[in-house]
């Protein structure tokens, strides 16, 4: 349950310099979502209000955790962590006495690491806890310095950190829970006394101490949880990260996924028990898939709903599309946007449907396009087959009726209605309306010559003869040209028109 007496400032006014991008470091994607969408979303059970201050991109980030419910708050220019806390106090509600402070670029976190870092700072009355973390290297960190009573002394950067604290594993997180009322005196008291002339929230946990107050930390579950996103390659570790949590979670649910390391699921995913989930999927944006579904190697579906025992095939693409029960898919396979094959449905090879809806058992096996179509139950779309849909000008419907058989390489120029039960010849170009129960031929009528290809090839033979034999005197001459040019250039001819 959220509590009235806490707010919480996520920090995300930064550029992210070291990413090397124009884009705000916040809004850089892992696991799915904006890294500050992933800050927010953790921190919504705990708090009504929460605060996040904006610089670079402002209106960008803004609009990234608005949705949310969160507020902002703008930091102009960006002096540092401690100045962006002064900004935020002129926004925070006057009921507040404790906050939570965190970097927006520190996805990982937990709901239930930060529930505890509040749990601890109530019941120890501290004036500021930190969240830390234990690593196998900390160079680089903050150095956690603690007293006898397990409280925080310190905290030594790694700069200033003598050979002794630097063995220290225990770092700073950066996130932190303050009381208010200890936090306001010290932050008015910060001063720009670094190299970047900036001020910095840390160095009120020096002034707390100084002022005799208690100060101390929780050490997270999983250090990963407390790792922040500086470089493109922390963003991909960061990301990986995220896809194993999802992926664990869904086969803890009964997902069977192989190789789950290779497989990509986005956040809001859900998946039913008893699917099975192959190698190099993608799942994405809010895919939802059914029970005893199977989903083959290298597909891709976003925005899909599939009900119970779907099979989509090998390396198909399913986007904001609707599958019933037992359809199957594929393998290379597109279902574009607003398809929907209804149950036992069945799509194949390099079939691309588009804003279609197939009835109960229609089968396109093999090379088709069905684009604005309508197709009745029981239908068979042969081989080759494509709803010419576009006029140049507008997307035209196609209508085809229950029980109907569409003989392959058929077009079938929209607008156009199909009745039930009606055939359609192979290799027919259909203009005009057919009505049910009918016989559709639309090509151009056979005809057959009898022996005109036996003639045909007599013909050509009698005439390569020809021309063989006009060649042979040019060969003939031509020969004698080289020969007398060869006799004239021999040794033996030189020698003797030299005498």
């Amino acid at each position: 349950m959220a509590a009235n007496d806490l707010t919480i400032v996520i920090l995300a006014a930064g550029k992210g310099t070291r990413l090397k991008s124009d884009v705000a470091k916040v809004l850089h994607r892992a696991g799915g979502r904006p890294l500050v969408e992933h800050v927010v979303r953790a921190c919504l059970p705990l708090a009504k209000n929460i605060l996040v201050v904006v610089g670079h991109q402002a209106e960008d980030v803004r609009n990234a955790v608005a949705p949310l419910g969160a507020s902002t708050v703008l930091q102009r220019p960006q002096s540092g962590t401690g100045h962006a806390m002064f900004i935020a106090r002129a926004a925070i509600d006057a009921n507040a006495r404790l906050a939570i402070v965190l970097p927006g670029d520190a996805p990982l976190t937990r709901t239930e690491t930060l529930q505890a870092l509040l749990d601890a700072h109530r019941s120890g009355r501290a004036a500021a806890t930190i969240l830390t973390a234990h690593l196998d290297n900390p160079a680089g960190y903050g150095r956690i310095v603690r007293k006898p009573d397990g409280s925080v002394a310190a905290i030594v950067e790694d700069k200033s950190a003598s050979a002794a604290e630097r063995e220290i594993r225990e770092v700073n997180s950066s996130i932190y829970c303050f009381s208010l009322e200890k936090l306001w005196p010290c932050l008015a008291e910060l001063r720009p006394d670094n190299a970047h002339r900036e001020l910095y929230l840390t160095d009120t946990i020096a002034m707390l101490n100084k002022r005799g107050e208690r100060v101390l930390a929780v050490e997270a579950a999983d250090a990963r949880e407390t790792f922040g996103c500086n470089t493109r390659a922390e963003l991909a570790e960061i990301d990986r990260a995220f896809r194993a949590r999802k992926a664990a979670a869904l086969m803890d649910a009964g997902v069977t996924i192989y190789l789950p390391e290779t497989v990509l699921i986005d956040p809001d995913v859900e998946i039913a028990h008893d699917t099975i989930i192959e190698p190099g999927v993608q799942l994405l944006g809010a895919t939802r898939i059914g029970s005893r579904c199977t989903i083959q190697a290298g597909s891709i579906l976003a925005n899909a709903t599939l009900a119970d025992n779907v099979l989509v095939r090998q390396h198909s693409v399913i986007t904001s599309s609707v599958l019933g029960s037992g359809a199957i898919v594929g393998p290379f396979a597109h279902l574009r946007e607003g398809s929907e094959l209804r149950p036992g449905a069945r799509v194949g090879n390099f079939v691309e449907v588009k804003k279609s809806v197939l009835g109960e058992g229609v089968k396109a096996m093999h090379l088709t396009y069905l684009g604005d179509a309508t197709v009745g139950r029981d239908t068979n779309i042969g081989a080759g087959t494509i709803t010419c849909n576009y006029d140049g000008v507008k997307k035209n419907p196609t209508r085809i009726g229950e029980r109907v058989f569409v003989g392959s390489d058929s077009a079938l120029v929209a607008p156009i209605t199909v009745g039930d039960g009606a055939y359609i010849a192979a290799g027919s170009t259909v203009t005009e309306d057919i009505p049910a129960d009918a016989l559709a031929i639309a090509r151009g009528r056979q005809i057959n010559k009898p022996g005109w290809a036996a003639a045909r090839r007599a013909k050509s033979s009698e005439s390569k003869s020809a021309a063989a034999k006009t060649s042979e005197p040019h060969r003939n001459s031509a020969k004698k040209l080289v020969e007398r040019a060869r006799r004239k250039s021999s040794p033996r001819a030189q020698k003797s028109s030299r005498h």
